[in-house]
């Protein structure tokens, strides 16, 4: 059987609009319309300069004794003595120290304060010890997975508060609303977690 091949002559040159350059040549065809091999080369220019990238969220800083509002009747604070907190039914407040040696603040750790009202949960708890700078919490819940908020007092003193809200579910015979609290750092890596399940 004789083949006839088609042949383009030259080759074609495109310059794309951010600055790469794409070459690209067509290879000889058979009556059929099918290449035998066929090539792009593709050469990345210098880059443009890149507007500004992204930061990965940082935990908010507070002052020693400036409260958070994380819903009606549910207060932070912060001391450099430890965590404080009020809740509908706890207005007087509540405290969980991390200088009374119950807390290795050399090691990754995540504690949980969990209480409700038939409104809502109210979620909190410290984080401590871990690398880098926590960027997020997630927590798994009877409700589903939320998002919580972090909060430390300045001068990375290698502990800070998270805390969340979420709405009530019905009594599911588990012993805890929460099954999972992660923190995570600026590099997206696990600063310190607890599983309560």
């Amino acid at each position: 059987m004789k083949r006839t091949l088609k042949y383009l002559a030259g080759a074609a040159v495109t310059a794309a609009v951010a600055g790469m350059a794409t070459m690209s040549y067509a290879a000889p065809h058979d009556t059929a319309g099918q290449a035998p091999h066929s090539a792009t080369v593709t050469a990345a220019a210098p880059a443009a300069p890149a507007a500004a990238a992204k930061h990965a969220p940082t935990p908010r800083i507070v002052q020693p004794g400036e409260r958070v509002t994380g819903a009606p009747g549910f207060e932070l604070w912060l001391t450099p003595e430890g965590k404080h907190w009020t809740t509908p039914d706890m207005p007087e407040g509540q405290f969980r120290s991390v200088v009374d040696g119950n807390v290795d603040l050399s090691s990754p750790g995540v504690s949980v304060q969990s209480e409700g009202t038939p409104e809502r949960v109210y979620l909190s708890g410290l984080y401590y010890g871990g690398k880098g700078t926590a960027s997020s919490v997630e927590l798994r819940t009877a409700a589903g997975t939320l998002q919580g908020e972090l909060i430390e007092l300045p001068g990375r003193p290698g502990w800070g508060v998270w805390y969340a809200v979420a709405e009530p579910v019905p009594n599911d015979g588990s012993w805890s609303f929460v099954s999972k609290v992660t923190v995570r750092n600026t590099k997206g890596k696990v600063y310190a977690s607890i599983s309560l399940r």
